[in-house]
């Protein structure tokens, strides 16, 4: 192993190590079960929200009318080709109602990590395409619109 690979590696190890030191919940990919791994994050996303949702797993934004907003204006650009304009399902499924292909989506860790990781079908790892808060951001904006029984809403527990 010649000494730049041997960096590298070193620096991927430290990289994940440093992200796990951080998070207090455990991030998997929604297919795989695998840990998601952050270094792939879009730069930008390390905010002071995506921080707290690191230790809580609940997402800060639910609750903030202006970070809705910036979630519908993302949501709009990111996910409403697949999704519908409204959530309501076009080629990928509804979001706005209590039925959840991916059980863990009624949490915010669960959605979170479908959003980063991605899904089976057509739904990639949006790591590429979003950062963490502009997740987070759309996420938001998902759960101000649910319009399923409330006692299935685990991210209002």
């Amino acid at each position: 192993m010649n000494m730049k690979h041997l960096l590298s590696v070193s620096a991927l190890i430290m990289a994940l190590m440093s992200t796990a030191a951080l998070a207090d919940i455990d991030l998997r990919n929604a297919i795989t079960g695998m840990p998601l791994d952050m270094s792939f994050a879009k730069k930008g996303g390390n905010t002071d929200a995506f921080k707290e949702f690191l230790k809580t797993g609940k997402n800060p934004y639910n609750v903030d009318r202006q970070a809705i907003e910036k979630g519908h204006d993302l949501y709009m650009t990111a996910c409403s080709g697949c999704h519908g304009h409204e959530a309501e399902g076009k080629l990928g499924p509804g979001l706005a109602d209590d039925y959840w292909t991916y059980p863990a989506n009624a949490t915010d860790k669960g959605l979170f990590e479908v959003l980063f990781g991605g899904a089976n079908g057509m739904m990639g790892p949006q790591y590429v395409n979003l950062n963490t808060d502009e997740m987070l951001l759309i996420m938001s904006w998902i759960r101000d619109i649910y319009n399923g029984d409330p006692k299935k809403a685990k991210w209002l527990k």
